[in-house]
């Protein structure tokens, strides 16, 4: 606030909820590094980023500049950021979710199967796998190692599934972890309409 700064470096956090009066420039290195990511998410977040980071530069009447550096110049997202399209991005989006058949228009679920012990990890997801006749209407992908395959000493693995957007996955999947009999330190968890896949 009294503009002491002439330079300010800093990660994503810089773009959480800081103000900062006298900020003009702001410029953002790798741009579309979160596009490529395998998430369905990847792009609604990296779209959500650097809107919020852009929105750091020119406050109190001040005129700001905002430089995004990219490989990908034509993505629709970096297009919706230069734009300032905030609408159009969510209309392509929603027309690449609906096309694929992916949440808001269809439910998902990830399950993440994990122990101290990789062996029981793997036992398990096999058995799981073995277990499984889901409805035709219900798509069962995995069991594959977690993208972050171990957390606070757990291995990790992961199913997804995709179906319709009633209760029918849930009910399932309730059903088909019921079925398992699983080994002591082996820990089900199921999250419905996952945000983050990690």
């Amino acid at each position: 606030k009294s503009n002491n700064i002439d330079l300010i470096i800093g990660t994503q956090l810089v773009a959480k909820g800081h103000h900062f009066p006298f900020l003009t420039l702001v410029g953002v290195i790798d741009a579309d590094f979160g596009l490529g990511v395998t998430d369905m998410r990847a792009t609604e977040k990296t779209y959500q980023l650097l809107h919020q980071v852009s929105g750091r530069a020119g406050r109190e009447k001040r005129q700001g500049e905002v430089i995004l550096l990219t490989h990908m110049p034509e993505h629709p997202v970096l297009q919706a950021i230069v734009s300032g399209e905030r609408d159009l991005f969510y209309e392509e989006e929603a027309i690449m979710r609906e096309n694929q058949s992916l949440p808001p228009f269809t439910r998902m679920i990830s399950l993440i199967i994990s122990s101290r012990d990789k062996n029981k990890v793997t036992m398990a997801s096999k058995k799981l796998l073995i277990n499984s006749f889901p409805p035709k209407d219900i798509t069962l992908l995995g069991p594959i190692e977690a993208p972050i395959a171990r957390i606070r000493g757990r291995y990790r693995m992961r199913f997804l599934l995709k179906g319709p957007k009633n209760n029918k996955i849930q009910v399932f999947v309730k059903q088909w972890i019921a079925k398992i009999k699983i080994e002591h330190d082996v820990k089900i968890t199921v999250d419905v309409d996952p945000y983050n896949f990690l």
